[in-house]
């Protein structure tokens, strides 16, 4: 896959799931340090994260042949919900593959909306590839960050978030495999050059970090982290050329720093989320990269969840 993700690819995108997705709200809070925080809301999406955004655009550019055929797909939780609501939207038939690390609040989710979930591998690359192996039985194989379409749907998120703050200097966006960020990237410095783009990985799997470093795309050895959504031993080329062109740094945060980012988020905040929600505001928090103090920074909240820390208070 070598196709640039262009402006109007997204705009497409938008104009073809506007009416089906929720247009998420945007919300100004601030943190113990006294930096002013624009938050993008995606865990108040239909299906619970971004995911439904590219998940939509691209089951709505299938053909009914396509379609009949049903869907398939690997998942850490999050896109697999996207897929599984974009197929009851469309009377799809979905399979979806979870690695065994997969909270359990997420596959009991699943299980209420897709047609087949099927949890089988140790991380998400092990699910891929018997979710690889079903598409060649004739299903349709929807990547969860490498499809141009998908990418283009994620990037509608970008474009709601500069018409809603035009203002800001700064954007961080966690990264799993690299598909928020790559489409998010592609549109706001499409329509602001100058705004900086900051992703987020986890110190237990810096995909794409370390293949930045490298100067090529690369396999992690292992993971190492409880962020199964941010957690992909490999990115795909496309994420990769995306994010060296458009992302201007990506900085690492720990588990425990996600985890006290959720707290402080659902203390404060009241937003109940997943670890890999909070990695952007953890970033803020353990100060991972420095800036103008007068900066106008936003976060992406990616996706809702439970499983972030222990709400009961024990």
């Amino acid at each position: 896959m070598t196709t640039d993700i262009t402006l109007e690819m997204i705009e497409t995108a938008r104009d073809r799931i506007a009416r089906r997705i929720r247009r998420t709200p945007q919300m100004t809070f601030t943190l113990d340090n006294g930096q002013e925080v624009s938050a993008k809301l995606e865990n108040l999406q239909i299906s619970g994260s971004f995911k439904i955004r590219g998940a939509l655009n691209t089951v709505l550019g299938l053909s009914k042949e396509e379609l009949k055929r049903g869907l398939v797909t690997a998942s850490g939780g999050n896109h697999g919900m996207g897929v599984a609501t974009a197929g009851a939207m469309t009377g799809t038939k979905t399979t979806i593959y979870l690695p065994e690390s997969t909270p359990l609040s997420k596959i009991e989710k699943l299980r209420r909306i897709a047609t087949e979930v099927i949890v089988k591998g140790a991380v998400w690359d092990d699910a891929n590839a018997l979710a690889l192996a079903a598409a060649k039985e004739g299903k349709h194989y929807v990547h969860p960050f490498a499809n141009a379409s998908v990418i283009a749907g994620q990037g509608t998120t970008g474009l709601e978030i500069l018409e809603d703050a035009p203002d800001l200097d700064i954007l961080l966006v966690a990264i799993g495999g690299g598909g928020l960020i790559s489409g998010v990237a592609s549109a706001v410095k499409a329509i602001k050059p100058g705004i900086r783009v900051i992703g987020v990985e986890a110190i237990g799997a810096p995909t794409l970090k370390t293949s930045l470093d490298a100067g090529e795309l690369t396999t992690l050895e292992k993971i190492e982290t409880q962020a199964g959504t941010l957690a992909p031993r490999r990115s795909e080329e496309i994420n990769y050329r995306t994010i060296s062109r458009l992302v201007d740094d990506i900085v690492l945060v720990s588990d425990g720093e996600m985890k006290k980012a959720a707290e402080w988020l659902w203390q404060n905040v009241g937003l109940g989320l997943e670890l890999s929600a909070a990695a952007a505001v953890a970033a803020l928090q353990s100060e991972r990269f420095s800036t103008d103090p007068s900066a106008k920074i936003g976060v992406i909240i990616c996706g809702t969840g439970p499983d972030g820390f222990d709400h009961s208070g024990k």
